[in-house]
This record gives structure tokens, sequence and C-alpha cells, in this order.
């Protein structure tokens, strides 16, 4: 059996060696701690896979054989979520994914519903597409807003964006929420497509429900291993249906489709998938742990910044308002404080005075970051 991985053991000189974006759009004197990337080694079986791959020059094109039955027992042993496997769809990524469904299955000008803060590409998509945006914010206790979602559906709108979990919250929405959006959804014909990609980074005291669970004739959904497992880059996702109805609908999908998904993405998800429920276990539990570290670092030195105790994930919703910094924090903390977080103004104008902090890292570079916000306010 392989050690545990060492959480808390990164390396800052072996992270900036990396070429994600994350670690080379800003200075080397700039700590990053913004865009969804993690700062770990990789799982090891998704390691052996991909070194595998490379080692017997399999670099062609994307085969989703595996992949469909891999997730759908991760899905059975995390979530009791029976998933048929024939009811799938290979997409290159969760907003791809989003992006073509959004294509198939509505018309130039329908509405589609978002919950404002949320994650940043679901407006840009739904306005590429040339669908019209339709905000149902969030409650003033960053869940779900039903009664707002009952304006939306009844005044026409033709699609829901659900994030499950949400981002940049990191609420977990509960089972009686998620029922009473299907029962909405199917009494105003909406399609809801749930964004699903966080959910297995579920923490303590919060429990998953996929949405198909209770809508299954009003929704389809959008998994990947890309955010768990850090896998964002190599490209592949997956799209399920739970009904007969639901399944015909990703028929509907064009078949080229599929031939923009990775190759190395679709390896890598299967290993995840299969044989990354270890290492996964680790990191939920390590983000745990840096859930309440932020809590503490915050409340130590930066008393009047506020934050949303996150369910799910390794991203952190600061009010900074209090502060008075103006509409966009982020600003300040990275020209003072060269520490890189992410706006809160592209998440709506809900996000007026906020950032969003990643702290999917050690416990020293968590610790780092918040000292750098902290001497911004010196400068």
């Amino acid at each position: 059996m392989e050690p545990p991985t060492s959480f808390d053991d990164v390396s800052l000189d072996e992270l900036r060696r990396r070429r994600s974006i994350k670690w080379r759009r800003y200075p080397e004197d700039v700590l990053p701690a913004w865009v969804a990337e993690l700062d770990f080694p990789l799982a090891p079986p998704v390691h052996r896979a991909l070194a595998d791959a490379v080692g017997r020059a399999d670099t062609g094109y994307a085969n989703a054989d595996g992949l469909p039955t891999a997730f759908a027992e991760f899905a059975a042993d995390r979530w009791r979520w029976q998933v048929d496997a024939e009811r799938t769809l290979l997409v290159a990524d969760i907003m791809s994914g989003v992006g073509e469904l959004l294509r198939a299955l509505t018309a130039p000008g329908d509405g589609v519903v978002v919950n404002p803060p949320v994650y940043p590409p679901f407006f840009n998509m739904v306005n590429d597409v040339g669908r019209e945006l339709v905000e149902a914010p969030l409650g003033p206790d960053w869940r779900l807003d039903l009664d707002a979602l009952e304006a939306a559906f009844s005044g026409g709108a033709r699609c829901y964006l659900l994030c499950s979990p949400h981002n940049p919250t990191g609420t977990v929405h509960r089972r009686g929420e998620l029922a009473a959006v299907a029962e909405l959804a199917e009494r105003h014909d909406v399609l809801v497509i749930s964004d699903e990609v966080h959910a297995p980074m579920t923490l303590r005291g919060a429990t998953h429900v996929p949405y198909l669970e209770v809508g299954a004739e009003s929704g389809l959904a959008l998994v990947s291993a890309s955010k768990a497992w850090n896998v964002p880059g190599l490209k592949c996702a997956l799209a399920v249906a739970a009904s007969e109805r639901t399944a015909s609908l990703l028929r509907r999908v064009p078949e080229h489709v599929r031939f923009h998904v990775g190759h190395f993405g679709v390896l890598a998800n299967i290993a995840a998938y299969a044989g990354g429920g270890r290492w996964l276990d680790g990191l939920v539990a390590h983000l745990d742990a840096q859930r309440d570290r932020v809590a503490e670092l915050l409340a130590a030195e930066l008393p009047d910044v506020r934050h949303v105790r996150p369910e799910a994930g390794y991203l952190v919703w600061l009010d900074c308002r209090p502060l008075g910094l103006g509409d966009d924090p982020s600003a300040v903390f990275l020209e003072r404080g060269r520490v890189a977080l992410s706006p809160g103004l592209p998440f709506g104008s809900q996000g007026k005075g906020f950032a969003r902090l990643n702290v999917g890292t050690s416990g020293a570079l968590l610790a780092e970051a918040v000292t750098r916000m902290r001497s911004a306010l010196d400068g």
C-alpha cells in the first residue's frame, strides 16, 4: 500500500517550476491563491496512468471505454447514487459541456437562470451561445432563494445552471432545497444542468446530494475529476442523465463533441475514480483542516474580514467590505501585499467588495497568503 500523501509538504520552489496559468500569470514575487488549481502532487494512481501512457507512446485520440463505468462505481460508493453508464456523454470539460448542452437543448434568446455570486464562466457561456441571462441571486444566507427561482422560472426561463456545490461560497445544497428546485423545474418545464465538479470534496458535516437523485426527469449533471484530482488541463468530463427522457436529450448533442476530449483526460479520470479514493480521503481531511486554519488566521490577522465557511472544496469567499478597499479588494492585496486572489466582481454584482481565496495548498502557504493580505493594509 502506498504511503499517504502529506498535503502540508509542499515546496514553493517546486511549485514555481509549474507552467500552468496559476503559476505563470503573475511575477515570481506574487504568491498565487486565485484560480482553482491545487498545489499538491498528483494522486499516485493518476500519476501512474499518465506516465504509463507516455511510456507506451499512447497519445492518440480519446477513447471513453471504461470511464462511465468507473464513474458509476465511484458515485455508488461515495454517494449511493446509481448511475447508468449507458446514459452518459463524453465532453471536453464542464463548461464545454454546458455550452454544448445549451446549444443543443435551448433556442437563441431563451432565458438561462444563474445564482450569483457564481462561477464567472456561467455568465460568459450563456452570452456566448446567444441565450438571455436571468439572475436569481443567492439569499442573504448564501443559500438558494427558492422564491427568486420560482419568479425566474415562471417568467419564462427555459434552463437553469445549478452550481452544486456552489462556487464561490462552497455551499452544499440540501436535499430539501434540491427537491424543491426539481418540483419547480418540472412544473415550469425548465431544464436543470447541474455542475457537480466540486462534489467529491464535500467536507465533514455536509452531504452531497446529486441533483439527479431528486430531479431525474428535469435535469442533467456534469461531472469530472478535474478539480478534486487537479487535472483540469487534461480536458475530460461526463454529462449524465438519469431517465430515458433526459438520455434522449444527450443524443441531440452533435457527435463531433466527443472528439474535443483529451485522451490523457480520460485516462486520468478513470484512474482517479477507480483508484484515487484513498488519496481523495486524505485531501478532504486536509481541506477540512484548512477550513479551520483560514478561520483562525483571518480572526488573528484580518478580524474585520468576514468569510463564508465552505461546506465543500477549497475556495473561500471573503467579504472585505469592512476594510474599505473599494469594489475590488484583490487589486489592493496584489499591489501592496503581492498575493493574488480572485476578484469578486466577475462572480456578479453581489461580489462587489469581495474576493475569493484558494486554500488548496499547505498550511504554511495559506498562512503566508493571509500574512501578505494583512501587510497590504499597512502599505
